[in-house]
């Protein structure tokens, strides 16, 4: 009885790895700019970089200070390239 519960608990860890490992098979979302393959986390950080940019510009013409831009601004980069990812590619 035990050999034929260490067989099917085997057999389950082999079926789970297979799984695991064949789910990150898919390709890859790329883009296509010029005749070259390029990542679409970078196309994301790109508009991420330029959102970031025009929330700047607004900041300033609104007068609006802020306290730690060295933080803010990196932040708010990071947030917009990974919201562009999960709107578009998830």
């Amino acid at each position: 009885m035990n050999v034929v519960h260490e067989l099917r608990r085997l057999s389950a860890f082999g079926l789970m790895a297979a799984a695991t490992s064949g789910s990150g098979c898919s390709r890859a979302p790329s883009f296509d700019i010029l005749g070259s393959f390029f990542p679409a986390w970078l196309v994301c950080l790109a508009v991420g970089l330029l959102l970031t940019a025009v929330a700047h510009w607004l900041l300033l013409r609104v007068r609006v200070v802020l306290a730690l831009p060295v933080l803010t601004y990196p932040s708010l980069t990071a947030l917009l390239t990974f919201a562009l990812w999960l709107c578009f590619f998830r």
